[in-house]
Parts: C-alpha cells; structure tokens; sequence
C-alpha cells in the first residue's frame, strides 16, 4: 500500500485454509463501483502447460493446450501462455451469461488469453472459460494509500518521494565515483614517461626529463585532485531527511525524537502522539475498511464453512459484530482517546473541591470500563455490574450495621451515665423509672 496500490487473492485451501496470492504490479487492473469501492479485478499472466492442466483439467483446455500436454516428447509442458483472469460483481444482471447463481455476490472466471509470443492475439480455438466461479465475499482484496477524485488507482508517500529518492541513488553514485578518482584518479603523465617505469606508491618518486623547465617546483606530487565530497555529502542528508518526512518516519518516530529531552510534560507528550497519529489517520482508516476488515469477513467466512470455528454462544447468536483492531499501531491510537478521559477525570477532580457536586455529572463506572478497554487491558480485570452492585450492597450493610452499633453504643453510654448520676439519693434512672410506675 505504501506504493499506492496493492492486492492479494484470498482462495480456500483445504490443506492450510486459505491460499494467499499477491499480484504483482503491472498484471492486474482495478476498477471502482459505483461506491468508489475497488471492486473489480482483471488480470493476465504467465502459466506453463502443465500447471494449467493441473489447475483447470485438461478437459476445459483448448486443443492447443491439450497436444502440448500429450506430447509424448514432454517438451510442451514446460510451454508457457498466457492466462486471463477476471472478478468483478455478480450484481450486474448478467450472472445467467456466465452460469453462476444470483446468490453469489461475486463471480470469477479464467480463460486462456493466448500464447507468450502475441499475448494480445487471443488462442486460436478457445473452447470457452477454464473455470468460472461464484463467491459469498469479495477474495480481491485492494488496498490503496490515498486517492483523487474517481481514480481506481492510489497514490502513496512512494510516488511523492520517488524524485528525491532518484537524487539519493544518483548523488550516492556521484560521491562513490567522486571518492573512487580522489584514491585512484585518471592520469596525465610526460611522453617521455612512456613505456618508462613509474612509482605510485605512497613516498615514491618517478623522475622526469625536463620537469623543472616547464616552471613547476622541484618535487611536486603526481596528482591533487578534490572534488565536492562533502557537498555531495550534504546535500544527500537533506534529500535523505526529506524521504524521512514523506515516509512519516518523524510521526512514526514521535518518541525517539525527544529521548534527549528531561523537560518534556505529560500534556506536551500526550499533544505530539495526538498530532502523529492524526497525520496518519486518514490513510489508516482506508487501509482498515479496505484491506483489514475485507481480508477478516473473507477468512472468518471461509473458516466458518470449513467448520473450523465452534459454534457461537447463545448470547452472540444471530448478532451482528463489529471489528476491533489489537495492532500496536491501534492501541497507540485509542490510548490517544484515554488520554482525553483522563484529563476530564482530572478537571472533574480539581473543580470538585470548588463545586462539590460536579462530579455527580460523570458516570465513573463506564469511564474506567471505557479507559480499560481502550488501553487494550484484560477484559477480566474489571468486575462485572452484578459483581459491583453485590460488593456496594455488602458494603451499605457493613456501613448500616456500623452506624447502629455506634447508635447503640451511644444509648447504652447515656444510660449509664444517668444510672451512676445521685441525687437526693436516687439516680436519675431511678427517679425517672418511679415516676412511671407511679
């Protein structure tokens, strides 16, 4: 994807599941729906007779195919032809024209396209398709870094960089060439030197007849050459930091960038994840709706027919699920949203001891849920509602039974104070305990 467009053919394989094959760049062609959605797929390529066969039967070969394949000599199996290969929707009203059923989302057919000396010319007695086939997903994964307007095809930080990167390669060899003439330089030497020995070697001296006329000094060396080195030096580490920012290396590098640093803050460090991960945002989110989520409907799907998969518990059955990503470069982007929670968990912190009520306006049991989840944590490690609820009843009863055993404690305290207290020979209590006998 980072080259502007990319593929891969998702195939079930009865030995490994599914069977993966990437396209390479320059034999396939994509088209977009009427969604924008890269949908359509062409392609030609390169078979030799006998993996044709194999693939397809010998039975739904054209005639020429066939006698290579017979060929008692064994020379034609190794024969190559090209092979044309289409998947496009089966939503066009056209499926009965191929003979694949309505049911099938999408349809596949190959036919030989002709042979490797006019590939273009067609085979000159095609029987029809090698094979046609219908499928519940969509196996022609297309993946595209960034796009303009309707174009079927991506553009990508490899094509903005390509210019630099042709100056890095042509400088690198200039400075090579450079460095190559300063250590071993071309020559100019006397006619009179011709055929006569000459020292090169390091402190060697080579004499010349009539060296001193021509107005040089005595002892002079051979050759002083220099050339640029270091420009060119220069000059490449600004092409090489500017391949470095196309290729996000500065986002994706927003920690090491700041390792020398003692002063960063917590807010300043929260701030330059935030700003990196919203750089790389927009082409992250093509790259999820349009290679990561197809590729995991399409294997799951596959998966599911190869009763691989146990089936769903009760409470998922007839349930439609969404898809959460775990890559590191995912987490990296929800903890960017905890760091939000956290900073109103802080100011509803701060502002109670100034209003004391405002935290009634925060729900703190589905903000630590939500906190945990999007930093990727064990499910396990937060309790459940019921489990909360259970130990926050436990919890008010303990209180209860705490606060009438001080009630009590208080009671019998006042009771006994009164009993101990003498006047006129009587207690209170007893005075009190006369009176409502009388």
């Amino acid at each position: 994807v980072v080259f502007g467009t990319s593929s891969m053919l998702i195939y079930e394989d009865y030995d490994n599941v599914i069977n993966c094959i990437n396209p390479c760049l320059g034999e396939y062609y994509v088209d977009i729906d009427h969604k924008y959605r890269p949908t359509i797929f062409y392609r030609e390529f390169t078979m030799t007779v006998m993996a044709v066969v194999r693939e397809f039967g010998i039975e739904n070969c054209s005639e020429s195919v066939q006698r290579l394949y017979e060929d008692p000599t064994g020379a034609g199996l190794s024969r190559e032809i090209i092979v044309a290969h289409a998947i496009e929707p089966n939503t066009d009203g056209r499926a009965k024209e191929f003979g694949i059923p309505e049911r099938f989302k999408f349809r596949e057919c190959y036919w030989e396209w002709g042979g490797s000396a006019s590939p273009q010319g067609g085979s000159a007695s095609p029987p029809g398709f090698l094979r046609r086939r219908g499928y519940e997903e969509q196996m022609a994964i297309v993946g595209r870094w960034d796009i303009v307007s309707n174009d079927p095809y991506g553009r990508s930080p490899g094509m903005d960089g390509l210019p630099d990167q042709k100056q890095v390669q042509l400088e690198t060899r200039r400075k090579a060439q450079a460095i190559d003439k300063m250590v071993n330089p071309p020559l100019v030497a006397d006619v009179q030197l011709k055929n006569q020995p000459a020292n090169l070697t390091p402190g060697g001296i080579t004499f010349v007849t009539g060296y001193a006329a021509s107005g040089k000094p005595g002892f002079a060396s051979v050759y002083d050459t220099k050339f640029p080195v270091q420009e060119i030096t220069e000059d490449l580490s600004e092409a090489k930091q500017r391949l470095a920012e196309i290729f996000f290396n500065d986002v994706l590098r927003t920690a090491s960038q700041y390792e020398t640093r003692s002063n960063v803050t917590a807010v300043e460090w929260d701030l330059r994840k935030s700003e990196s991960l919203v750089m790389l945002g927009p082409a992250l989110e093509r790259i999820d709706n349009e290679v990561l989520r197809p590729i995991l409907e399409r294997v799951f799907a596959v998966a599911n027919r190869a009763g691989i998969i146990p089936p769903p518990p009760p409470e998922i059955q007839n349930q439609m699920m969404t898809i959460d990503f775990v890559s590191m470069l995912a987490q990296a982007q929800q903890a960017t949203k905890a760091g939000s929670i956290e900073r109103v968990l802080s100011l509803a912190g701060n502002m109670a001891g100034v209003i004391p009520g405002s935290t009634d306006k925060i729900d703190f049991d589905y903000a630590l849920d939500k906190y945990s989840a999007l930093l990727n944590n064990d499910p396990k490690m937060m309790r459940t509602a019921d489990e909360v609820a259970k130990i926050r009843e436990d919890r008010a009863h303990q209180e209860q039974a705490a606060q009438q055993a001080q009630i009590a404690e208080q009671l019998a305290r006042g009771a006994k104070t009164l009993a101990q207290a003498d006047r006129g020979g009587a207690s209170p209590l007893q005075q009190l305990s006369g009176g409502v006998g009388a």
